[in-house]
């Protein structure tokens, strides 16, 4: 079985994702980063190929490594935007979602210098703006995907790691 971290920009994927797998001896696997080492940055595949390219990438990367077992995975914050994807990523994985207020996720997009290169605007607005707009539009697609959620905002790195841990043991057991 596979843990999947969904949210948007800024709620944790990789941070939590990156430490979980470490605690669990798991391969941890962030699709935006299989895409770019194939095909670049992402911000210069939408630019060069727009964001219809992007999603076409996304989904065969999603299908592809969905198949694995044992992985932490992180798809991209618009990966829940097809069905085909969460349903991927749900035969074999069990969905989390990570969620912030919008002053955390500002912050934590702002400090993480990689993101706004590496990654394109949304809705071309300003950052904060982009945030609202986004999680706007997202949440219903989080909410139905997720089984189950974590608020992220007052927590660091190992408590939501300790807390999804619990989680997936209680899963587990619920199972047996």
């Amino acid at each position: 079985m596979n843990i999947v971290l969904i949210g948007v920009r800024g709620s944790g994927k990789s941070a939590v994702g990156s430490r979980l797998a470490a605690r669990l001896k798991m391969r941890f696997v962030d699709t935006d980063d299989l895409i770019e080492s194939k095909e670049g940055h992402i911000s210069d595949i939408v630019k060069s190929n727009g964001w219809d390219y992007f999603r076409r990438l996304e989904k065969s990367v999603i299908e592809e490594i969905s198949k694995g077992n044992n992985l932490i995975i992180a798809p991209g914050g618009g990966a829940v935007l097809d069905t085909d994807n969460i349903k991927a990523l749900k035969r074999n994985g069990f969905v989390i979602w990570l969620k912030a207020d919008q002053q955390t996720l500002l912050r934590r997009i702002q400090k993480d210098q990689g993101s706004s290169t590496r990654r394109p605007t949304l809705t071309g607005k300003g950052t904060l703006e982009e945030i609202e707009e986004t999680i706007s539009q997202r949440e219903p697609f989080y909410e139905k995907a997720s089984e189950t959620q974590i608020d992220t905002s007052k927590l660091d790195v190992e408590t939501v790691v300790d807390r999804i841990l619990t989680i997936f043991k209680e899963k587990e057991i619920s199972n047996t």
